[in-house]
């Protein structure tokens, strides 16, 4: 890590040193929401960002961003969550059957049940959105999408252990009617269709309603990995002066579909069907694969001994029965008002998720019926611009009411079944000042105080041969929770020349503790937390043309929250299979970044960004369990195994020491690059052509760290070309992953039977987009 400072100290120097030498390039933000990929004169254009809390220039914060504009999304045709990390490198967005997981360098959560929360947090229109549910349905009529990158404890808190996701709307537009569409068509009879309106009423208020349905067969056998769903959103803005404003939005969307999909992976035990045919578990050819290997191994007397763990029903295979029927409802309000010396924002909101859905991602059928309300209020003052002490001054509520019910059923020897009523309560303060030291040299101090409770009421269920195999619920349960904790950065800035700014950094940032499903007391693990320090330089040169931005990061990361299969004790006094989640000790992660944009005329624009990531569990042990007694199939080292219900049945606990691997989610090297030329045919009609590709080394996808488990290093590629019109209409074609590569998203073990499944990324997909505006 030393060597890596240092060369990231030297490259620093070296830009600034360049820096006085590069042609002159202005040094003021530019008020446009512009991507660097549209650019309407010569040079790179500005995009403004707001992930510090206050409207700036991406290339004048001084923190680890992406931003993505809603245009490149379009281009992209990008509709869901799913599909974001194909554009942020450092991302990896995760599918776990009806939610979402995020991981940021390596830092994230496997979302296994309705208590999981994200590491990195989901905001959308500036409100924090607790549930890993809930982000579908909002990518569509985008300003941009915004990824901060490492832990943002100060200026985010809750949960912003990994960084944070900002989805920023369209906003309303004063004394101006416009519109526009997008429609699509392409292979696996994927229909899209987008609309919004822009509605001047009168001089001082404006109303914006857009809507996107979606309707795509899946890409495995049996419908799985589907997409449909309808979404509406309405943005009324009421401007009386210039000094004031409020902006309410109020949004829907329905999810329908199958869901998410999982599929054999090749393994030693047993030959599957080639991965390059996607079929589904649920699929007669892979159910014959796993009928044929269970007839091969051992099963307990009670269920028909050798060979009968699928032929009793002890071992049940997956149905083709999955859905979705998922609602999500939103309110908001923005009031930004001017009082003379700050700008006092403030932000109250309710977001109501209603989710049904049946999944067998792991292998087996999950039933969830998960019904969570949140309200927030956050309140912030910030001082104007141009004087030398500036501050974000703020205030933060969260409260959120959740009802669950979870139903596992592995099959005749394992059921479990849990109904979680959940209650969070989590407040803060936080404040960060920038002062300027001289016209180029600044200090930034920030600092936020959270504390957070959480109550449950828990009943839970777990039954299984030679049991009963559905036993009623048990008494409910209760466990109160309460955390405190002060997070904080402190940085410097220096504006190395008119368009090249360095900066050095310490930040830290904290995820509260919980509960997962158990008998208490031993039910519940403590916070994580994370402490960030980061070097880095952002540089414009040759009148605009060129931009090289570098970073260089160590993050100590403690007590981070591990979740994985294991045993739980139940109201019976007996251990049974279920998802634990504990504290893994410690890791360390470290990398760099560099970013370069190249547009050497109005009509060309190259773009390429290079991840190194080294990551590393330095103390990481788990009890894994298994129903049976069989041993756990495992990348790490098994220490040694013990009774978990001695003279009661064979399970037994594994211990597993897996200190050393890699952190998963977490590729040595990720690359980005594209090219995007636009050919002008007539005064009226331009034809842009683009292409970008994705090249990533191997990584593990679980903490199990089987080989079979593992995705190996991979290179995609997309294109696109489009037929654009000054008058506002545009013909795109679009291919995306050409090669058709088979790429895991997801990876886990099917407990009992012992052999791995997975969730693929997309396969090749192309068609055809019309769109318009006026």
């Amino acid at each position: 890590m030393k060597r890596i400072l240092l060369a990231g100290t030297a490259a620093i120097l070296a830009l600034g040193a360049q820096s006085a030498l590069a042609q002159e390039v202005a040094s003021e933000p530019q008020d446009t929401t512009q991507s660097a990929d549209d650019t309407t004169d010569e040079g790179l254009a500005d995009i403004v960002v707001t992930a510090q809390r206050r409207s700036e220039s991406l290339q004048r914060a001084a923190v680890a961003v992406s931003a993505v504009t809603g245009d490149e999304l379009s281009r992209s045709g990008i509709t869901e969550t799913a599909n974001l990390g194909k554009l942020v490198p450092s991302l990896v967005v995760q599918p776990t059957g009806g939610t979402t997981s995020f991981f940021l360098r390596g830092v994230g959560t496997s979302s296994q049940n309705s208590f999981s929360e994200n590491a990195v947090a989901f905001n959308f229109n500036g409100v924090y959105v607790g549930r890993p549910t809930a982000p579908a349905g909002s990518f569509y009529d985008l300003e941009r999408v915004e990824v901060v990158k490492g832990p943002q404890g100060t200026l985010y808190g809750r949960n912003a252990t990994g960084g944070a996701i900002n989805v920023l709307p369209k906003r309303p537009e004063l004394g101006r009617f416009t519109g526009e569409g997008l429609f699509e068509y392409g292979n696996y009879d994927s229909k899209k269709g987008f609309l919004a309106l822009n509605v001047p009423i009168g001089d001082m208020v404006a109303l914006r309603v857009a809507g996107q349905i979606v309707d795509r067969d899946g890409y495995i056998s049996d419908g799985y990995d589907d997409d449909k769903g309808e979404a509406v959103r309405a943005s009324l803005l009421i401007q009386p002066s210039e000094l004031w404003s409020m902006t309410l939005v109020a949004d829907y969307y329905n999810q329908r579909g199958k869901g998410a999909g999982a599929v054999l992976l090749p393994n030693a035990a047993f030959d599957v069907p080639a991965l390059e045919d996607r079929v589904s578990i649920s699929d007669p050819r892979a159910q014959a694969a796993i009928a044929g290997y269970a007839a091969t191994i051992f099963a307990p007397p009670f269920c028909g001994g050798m060979g009968g763990f699928v032929r009793s029903g002890c071992v049940s295979q997956a149905g083709t029965d999955g859905f979705l029927d998922n609602e999500f409802y939103g309110v908001s309000a923005t009031v930004v008002g001017d009082l003379g010396f700050g700008t006092l924002t403030f932000i109250p909101a309710w977001r109501r998720s209603d989710v049904k859905f049946r999944t067998y991602l792991p292998g087996f059928a999950g039933d969830f019926v998960d019904l969570a309300e949140q309200t927030s209020v956050e309140v912030r003052l910030a001082s104007k611009e141009g004087q030398r002490l500036r501050y974000v001054l703020g205030a933060f509520y969260f409260g959120e009411n959740q009802a669950t019910e979870n139903f596992f059923r592995q099959g005749n020897i394992s059921t479990t079944r849990f109904t979680p009523r959940l209650n969070t309560e989590s407040i803060a303060a936080f404040g960060q000042l920038t002062f300027d030291v001289s016209d180029a040299f600044r200090l930034v101090a920030g600092g936020r105080y959270t504390r957070e409770d959480k109550q449950q009421l828990t009943s839970t269920a777990s039954g299984g041969l030679p049991g009963p195999i559905q036993p009623p619920l048990s008494a409910p349960f209760t466990g109160d929770l309460s955390f405190e904790k002060f997070t904080w950065k402190a940085g410097v800035e220096l504006d190395a020349g008119p368009a090249s700014l360095v900066y050095a950094n310490v930040a830290t940032g904290f995820k509260s503790g919980g509960f997962f499903v158990a008998q208490p007391p031993n039910n519940t693990f403590e916070p994580e937390t994370l402490t960030a320090y980061t070097i880095g330089a952002k540089n414009r040169f040759f009148d605009n043309k060129l931009q090289l931005n570098f970073e260089a990061f160590y993050w100590d990361y403690r007590d981070q929250q591990i979740t994985y299969v294991g045993g739980v004790p139940t109201g019976n006094g007996l251990f049974a299979q279920g998802s634990i989640t504990v504290n893994a000790g410690k890791s360390r992660i470290y990398g760099a970044e560099f970013e370069a944009r190249f547009a050497p005329s109005r009509n060309d624009l190259f773009h390429l960004n290079l991840q190194f990531l080294d990551g590393e569990y330095g103390e990481l042990t788990t009890s894994n369990f298994s129903p049976t007694g069989a041993p756990v199939s495992t990348g790490c080292t098994t220490l040694g195994s013990r009774a978990a219900n001695p003279g009661v049945n064979g399970a037994r606990f594994y211990d597993i020491d897996c200190s050393g691997k890699p952190t998963v989610n977490s590729p040595r090297w990720a690359l980005n690059l594209g090219y995007e030329r636009t050919f002008e045919l007539t005064g009226d009609l331009a034809l842009i052509a683009g292409a970008r590709g994705n090249i990533e080394s191997s990584r593990y996808l679980d903490v199990n760290y089987r080989e079979d488990q593992k995705q190996d290093g991979f290179a995609m590629a997309d294109a696109f070309l489009t037929l654009e019109s000054q008058s506002g209409w545009s013909l795109t074609g679009f291919i995306n992953n050409i090669t058709d590569e088979e790429v895991l998203a997801r990876a886990g073990t099917r407990p009992i039977l012992d052999f791995p499944v997975g969730t693929l990324r997309p396969p090749r997909t192309y068609g055809a987009r019309l769109g318009f505006k006026f």
